[in-house]
């Protein structure tokens, strides 16, 4: 009789069942498609999540910065990680499962034909299961199922083993292959070896199927790949180790290339700091010729240029000082002079000529500016130089304001409210000219009558002068303080200097104090001095003042 079993190499796969390694999907005919599923076949990265968490904690403790620069590393770290494992994982796959499937194939078909290609084309059920357990006695360790029909005509499946699996464990489609003729003309096989993996009870199987050409048994071959399967879940596990490893190598070497590159950045901006608090001498160590030696040496020299710059405006400040203290210093002695012969002049004016007067009257009003405006930029030299001292002593504000007010006969123009008790810790004469200022500018520009309300807030002394005027514009409230400032450009001459509200500032600031300017929503202009109240024995100071004999 002329029987074989199909070739091997023109063996079908048949796929209708569920890949057992990937539940629900489908290898086309002829490949030997393995998909591990999700239970069998844990992912390999699953545990790291959670070795990373502790790295997440740390790494959000850091600077954005960093925390971008070892994103970035772990993220092309994992991608390059996971596809080297991806793909090494497919390949290995589909080498251990075509191993394993060819070499038990192979054995099946060459056992068909040797054992069951020798039988009658009607055999009896004893030689039939005698042909199935010396098939399934191989090196493969696979089960067989025989089917035949005996001389009898009835028909007789034996298995290699009594308990193995029966022709219902068979899928139908390879049954349907198995059994069906090759319609394919100048093909001498009549039937072919068809082959299919399932999954019986969690466990991956591979069965194979044949009949033997020219009407003898059709044989079925049941081989187990938990062996294939445990493999394959071992080199998974050692993939997502190893990605784990990369992984954690990455971070660490993205930490170690972040504080390289963070390291000279930092230095920057500590540098830059530096800078901005006035250490103009602040320099970077250069070292490298890379784009942050670079960024280093273009920082030095702006920083060298910088403080040129300010040693260059520093010594033309200080060079305008001096002019300005040696052209004051200079002036009073004619001024002295010059006010002297003022004075006669304005006693005699009565008994001058009418034309000639008006002219004395002139010289004497413009003599007394000029003296004004000479103190006041002896008074502005010694604030700008840092010489201005106070001399303290503990004064009732309210006697100090009455003083001033009557001092310079303003009790008419003013309406005072200080109560009496109010003790404070002052430089008399300096708070005698915040008050002067404040309301010789307010009867000036606000008209009277002024209003000046002296009252204790908690641990300061607030003086308010307000006035009845049109109030201060909007875009001149800013300036009010600014030295020779004065809201009418147009009015160049006045009988103030523009210099009253700075020196009051001044004074105000070396007292450690502050005055503020707005505009009364119900008309004026109100000026608020704060004072800290500070209480104690008088204490004096050197001043240049003193040492001027003003």
């Amino acid at each position: 009789m002329r029987a074989a079993a199909a070739r091997q190499d023109r063996g079908r796969a048949l796929v209708t069942d569920p890949d057992p390694y990937r539940p629900g999907c489908r290898v086309p005919p002829g490949r030997a498609g393995v998909n591990p599923p999700h239970d069998e076949y844990p992912a390999a990265d699953n545990g790291t999540d959670r070795r990373l968490s502790g790295w997440r904690s740390r790494l959000l403790r850091l600077t954005s910065l960093r925390l971008r620069l070892v994103a970035v590393f772990a993220a092309v770290a994992l991608a390059a990680a996971v596809s080297a494992s991806g793909i090494a994982y497919w390949l290995n796959r589909d080498a251990v499962l075509t191993r394993a499937q060819n070499a038990a194939l192979n054995d099946f078909r060459a056992s068909m034909t040797r054992n069951a290609g020798s039988l009658p084309r009607y055999p009896s059920c004893d030689k039939l299961a005698d042909a199935a357990r010396s098939i399934g006695a191989g090196t493969q360790n696979y089960q067989v199922l025989l089917i035949g029909t005996g001389p009898d005509g009835e028909r007789c499946a034996t298995k290699s083993l009594s308990d193995g699996f029966s022709l219902d464990a068979v899928p139908s489609t390879l049954r349907k292959a198995v059994s069906k003729r090759n319609p394919k003309t100048g093909d001498p096989a009549e039937y072919h070896l068809y082959w299919q993996r399932v999954t019986r009870n969690g466990q991956p199987y591979l069965v194979g199927g044949a009949k033997v050409i020219g009407g003898g048994p059709t044989g079925y071959m049941f081989k187990s790949l938990e062996a294939e399967r445990k493999d394959l879940n071992s080199l998974a596990w050692s993939l997502g180790i190893a990605t784990a490893l990369a992984l954690i190598g990455a971070a660490l070497l993205a930490q170690a290339a972040a504080s390289t590159v963070l390291r000279p950045v930092a230095r920057l901006g500590d540098a830059a700091r530096r800078l901005g608090e006035g250490k103009l001498d602040t320099r970077l160590r250069v070292t490298g010729t890379d784009e942050l030696a670079e960024l280093s040496r273009t920082f030095n020299r702006t920083a060298e240029r910088l403080e040129m710059r300010v040693d260059e405006l520093s010594q033309r400040e200080a060079a305008s000082r001096r002019f300005v203290a040696d052209m004051s210093h200079e002036l009073r002695t004619p001024l002295t002079a010059i006010t002297a012969v003022t004075e006669v002049l304005e006693d005699e004016a009565d008994s001058l000529d009418p034309m000639i007067a008006p002219a004395v009257r002139l010289v004497v009003s413009e003599t007394k500016r000029l003296g004004e405006l000479v103190e006041n930029l002896m008074e502005v030299t010694r604030f700008d130089a840092g010489t201005a001292r106070l001399v303290m002593d503990d004064v009732d504000v309210s006697d100090l304001v009455t003083a001033c007010i009557d001092a310079r006969a303003w009790l008419d123009a003013v309406e005072l409210d200080a109560p009496r008790g109010i003790i404070a810790l002052l430089d008399p004469r300096r708070m005698d000219v915040i008050l002067a200022n404040l309301i010789g500018n307010a009867l000036k520009h606000g008209g009277s009558p002024v209003r000046v309300k002296v009252r204790q807030d908690g641990d300061e002394l607030v003086v308010e002068v307000a006035d009845n005027g049109p109030g201060i514009p909007e875009d001149v409230l800013p300036h009010v303080f600014d030295r020779f400032f004065k809201a009418d450009a147009s009015r160049a001459r006045s009988e103030g200097s523009g210099l009253g509200l700075s020196i009051a500032l001044e004074n105000a600031h070396i007292h450690g104090g502050e005055i503020a300017a707005a505009n009364d929503p119900a008309g004026g202009a109100v000026f608020t001095l704060r004072l800290p109240m500070r209480t104690g024995a008088g204490q004096a100071a050197e001043t240049e003042e003193g040492n001027e004999g003003t």
